[in-house]
């Protein structure tokens, strides 16, 4: 990392209220493993990214526009963004 760039993570997780079928299937597979006493699986996707600049206004703009065009199907996905 340049010494002009932060460092930042996206979260992406379903809304609540849409079914996570895959979140089901770790939840049941953690159970068939003896694992007991986890209920509610949700799974998310997270990017760590590099943003250019020191601004942390800009730099959480482009990462807003990034998760609006291409990182999260704002349909049925939230994000959550943290700068370092």
């Amino acid at each position: 990392m340049s010494s002009s760039a932060m460092k930042a993570r996206i979260t992406v997780t379903l809304k609540s209220g849409v079914l996570d079928p895959q979140g089901k299937a770790i939840e049941a597979a953690l159970k068939s493993l003896g694992i007991d006493g986890i209920e509610g699986v949700r799974q998310g996707k997270v990017f760590d990214l590099e943003v250019a600049g020191t601004d942390a206004t800009a730099a959480r703009a482009t990462l807003q526009t990034a998760c609006e065009k291409l990182l999260a199907n704002t349909v049925v996905e939230n994000y959550a963004i943290e700068i370092a």
